[in-house]
């Protein structure tokens, strides 16, 4: 059987990507040359965990949450749906009862927000914190979204973040939909153990796959 081609949904790290203002922002920069070894070339990196594709732990935003490399890993691979709600003004419940949710667990959401990689947004479209309830008696335990956040950029509450967690539905922030046509695919997207961590990077990807020969 042929397989199809893994596609990349993450953000690609550069030290001129969007970052959260008032963050840290992304560099790598080379700290030894091969020259200057002998040897090899060693690089280093700096950055914030919430920039460009990540996962949020709940510690992120409850300072008595899991750290990442407590969550469940296999909770991030596995198969995924990905929706198509570029119509939609407000990611609702109304919304999403307009889908079929069955063998759902990882739904991955396509909205109308265009992103510059190179600048950050002044605003983004807004999510009701209840669809976690909602998505959580369908079976769904990661939400994936193609924006920087589910909440407002300048919330303080964090109420969409609060809701997720206590609906034991881990969050995937900032993956890249453009060109990915609703269906159901293979996902991997994996946080890093970074002991003690609020957030990781992820390196982001899917497959199609055939959704009648699928089961669970």
């Amino acid at each position: 059987m042929v397989r199809q081609p893994w596609i990349d949904i993450s953000q690609a790290l550069t030290n001129d990507m969007a970052h959260w203002p008032g963050d840290t922002p992304f560099t790598r920069e080379l700290t030894f040359s091969k020259a200057e070894t002998g040897s090899v070339n060693i690089g280093q990196i700096t950055t914030s965990l919430h920039t460009g594709t990540h996962v949020d732990a709940p510690f992120h935003f409850d300072n008595d949450g899991k750290t990442i490399e407590q969550l469940d890993i296999n909770d991030f691979i596995g198969k995924a749906r990905v929706f198509d709600i570029c119509e939609a003004e407000e990611i609702n419940v109304e919304v999403l009862k307009q889908f079929t949710w069955e063998n759902v667990t990882r739904a991955l959401f396509r909205t109308s927000f265009i992103d510059n990689l190179k600048q950050f947004p002044e605003t983004i479209p807004t999510i009701d914190p209840a669809i976690a309830p909602f998505l959580a008696s369908k079976g769904v335990k990661l939400f994936g979204i193609d924006l920087p956040s589910v909440d407002a950029l300048d919330s303080k509450t964090l109420e969409t973040h609060h809701a997720f967690a206590e609906h034991g539905i881990h969050i995937l922030e900032n993956i890249v939909l453009s060109d990915i046509q609703p269906g159901v695919y293979e996902l991997i997207a994996l946080p890093l153990a970074i002991h003690g961590a609020d957030g990781s990077p992820v390196r982001a990807v899917i497959r199609k796959i055939k959704e009648e020969k699928q089961h669970g």
